[in-house]
């Protein structure tokens, strides 16, 4: 049952990407273009309304749906770990055409070339899992 809360919450989420065209490869372009402010609008306002939602759970102690604390860790303070995961990211959204979020609404919205990046998405997160260890944190 618990399950099926996520995968509502998670639908809704799609569609609303979707049909914000947040998950329009040719939005995307734009943003990287400079050519509109679309992206940067959607981006910008769940990058505001989501430290506020942060603070207010950080201070109000505010309980999960299933009644349980919300704790929210300190991130460990690292600049060079944060430039290279970006750019790597950056790197493969321009590329790609779509962040990991739009890449699952695409393929539920039927464009089968984006398996191609879905597998190539999840063979970098197996690879990354493997070398881990060996990669400087």
């Amino acid at each position: 049952m618990k399950n099926m809360y996520f995968m509502i919450v998670g639908t809704i989420l799609g569609i609303t990407l979707y049909k914000s065209e947040a998950a329009s490869w040719f939005r995307i372009y734009e943003m990287f273009q400079f050519d509109s402010f679309h992206m940067y609008g959607i981006i910008g306002s769940a990058l505001v309304v989501g430290i506020i939602l942060v603070q207010v759970i950080k201070r109000s102690k505010v309980k999960s749906f299933f009644g349980e604390p919300i704790k929210i860790e300190d991130k460990e303070k690292s600049f060079t770990r944060y430039i290279a995961g970006g750019t790597l990211f950056g790197l493969g959204w321009a590329l790609a055409g779509a962040c990991p979020g739009p890449m699952y609404i695409l393929a539920g919205a039927g464009y089968w070339p984006i398996f191609v990046v879905i597998f190539g998405a999840l063979l970098g997160a197996f690879l990354y899992g493997v070398l881990s260890p060996k990669l400087p944190h």
